[in-house]
């Protein structure tokens, strides 16, 4: 597509608000404010996009609960990464047939990466007859428009058509409340690894005008947000359709330059055929970057990574590791492994068992490899059986917890910034924070400390976490919770 193309035209987004204008009447005719439940599934894009969702029903005249049978309407935003999650859906949307037999009324939509693909909104259509709304990520915008047609007309709505994908500025948003925020900076992704279905359910990379992302980071660091993650696919592809001479290492240092704050950058996704040095020095000299990186690297050996389609070799990746460790020394590295890849020997996983090894991550995220219908690896010939790949990925946990367990318990007796973001629910440690590299902190201190940038000594450590006490000055009153 064209550039001109991408973007949604202020006509048609004023003609959505025409019908978020159209449903609150609906629903005002009826004398009580209706209810609705959206359950988000999968990754953090989701999230965000499940804000989205929220902000346009709020508009609409809609008040929330996570009770689905209590709801007017129930959205299911759908994941299709895994298999896990698909048959975690599947399993809701079957649930959904009490209340709806309850509240006849009821509408029930999916929506997501799940219900762009042709197999699943096949299957919705034929055998899941209670849903009243299916639609794709690609035309969420019209998410006013779809439901008010459900509202107003008999039958069921699909809105799931093949298409490329726009961009939608000034969609509404309802945030969780806190300190930690979620900003896309692009949609899509041009990769296609060979066992991913992102690319066909999310369309081709197209990114955010840097302004428009320099403005909703400044408001939210306005509103109170310290914690904000820039998402998208692939983060370092940023930029590469705006034609504005602007990357991804660009638009973090002008959010470091230009808006003052107490706050932290984080990322996700980056792919390591894309990340360059110019990146890593940004994020060293700019304070507002965590010094976190998560790289996703998926295989140690190189013929595997070509089956993959992933466009890099063992020796680039760790290149890429050794340059970035090497500008900011107290890096702190976590990744993505998939272990069992089709035709994958026991040989080759272990070659990513010993990357592992080799680099020394602080966390991973490990996956035996899911087959997901309509990538190329689904086609692709694979003997081993699951009991053989699990003791392969058994390995793998054994390596990385070990690493994991060693590089927590070097925190113990030190002293670090942390982030307050939350309770935690346990008695013996009541807080939950964050390090500047993504450290999970478990902390004995008095919730009056949620918001806050405090210095903690760590006292223990195990394979997950970090266990702390806040630092008090010595003349502060003795609180509760210490």
């Amino acid at each position: 597509m064209e550039r001109k193309d991408v973007l949604v035209s202020e006509e048609d987004l004023s003609r959505q608000r025409e019908f978020t204008g159209k449903i609150r009447d609906l629903l005002q005719e009826e004398g009580r404010r209706p209810l609705a439940c959206v359950d988000t599934f999968g990754c953090q894009q989701n999230v965000a996009d499940g804000e989205r969702i929220l902000g346009m029903l709020q508009e609409m005249g809609f008040d929330f609960t996570q009770e689905p049978k209590e709801a007017d309407v129930v959205i299911l935003n759908t994941c299709a990464v895994r298999e896990h999650a698909e048959k975690r859906v599947f399993g809701n949307l079957g649930a959904l047939t009490h209340s709806k037999k309850a509240n006849p009324r009821q509408i029930i939509c999916v929506c997501g990466c799940m219900a762009q693909e042709p197999r699943v909104a096949k299957k919705i259509r034929e055998s899941y007859r209670h849903v009243d709304l299916v639609f794709g990520p690609h035309v969420l915008w019209r998410f006013p428009e779809l439901l008010y047609q459900v509202y107003t007309r008999r039958g069921r709505v699909f809105s799931v058509e093949d298409e490329h994908g726009r961009l939608a500025e000034g969609l509404p948003v309802v945030r969780e409340k806190g300190v930690k925020a979620w900003v896309s900076i692009m949609y899509g992704c041009n990769n296609f690894c060979s066992y991913c279905i992102v690319p066909y359910v999310r369309g081709r990379e197209r990114s955010r005008d840097p302004e428009k992302i320099l403005e909703e980071v400044r408001e939210l660091v306005a509103e109170g947000y310290k914690d904000i993650t820039l998402l998208g696919q692939n983060v370092n592809s940023y930029g590469r359709d705006l034609n504005m001479g602007v990357d991804f290492a660009d638009l973090l240092e002008r959010i470091d330059r230009e808006i003052p704050g107490e706050y932290l950058i984080r990322f996700i996704s980056s792919h390591p055929k894309d990340a360059t040095q110019k990146l890593f020095d940004t994020m060293a000299r700019c304070p507002h970057v965590a010094k976190q990186l998560h790289l996703p690297f998926q295989s140690g050996n190189d013929r595997v990574l070509q089956a993959m389609n992933r466009r890099y070799t063992r020796a680039k990746y760790l290149e890429e590791i050794a340059y970035a460790k090497k500008v900011m020394p107290d890096l702190v590295l976590t990744s993505d492994v998939i272990i069992g890849f089709p035709g994958e020997t026991e040989a080759e996983a272990m070659d990513t068992v010993s990357l592992v090894k080799e680099v020394g991550f602080d966390a991973l995220f490990t996956f035996i490899y899911s087959p997901r219908p309509g990538t190329p690896a689904a086609e692709m010939p694979d003997p081993y059986t699951r009991a053989e790949k699990q003791v392969w990925f058994d390995r793998l946990l054994e390596a990385q917890n070990e690493i994991s367990a060693r590089l927590h318990a070097g925190y113990v007796g030190r002293t670090v910034r942390v982030l307050v973001d939350g309770e935690s629910g346990d008695e013996r440690w009541p807080l939950s924070s964050r390090t500047n590299g993504g450290r999970l902190v478990h902390l004995a201190g008095d919730r009056k400390y949620i918001g806050q940038f405090i210095d903690v000594k760590i006292t223990d450590s195990n394979t997950w976490a970090l266990f702390g006490e806040v630092e008090e000055p010595a003349s502060a009153p003795e609180t509760a919770g210490q």
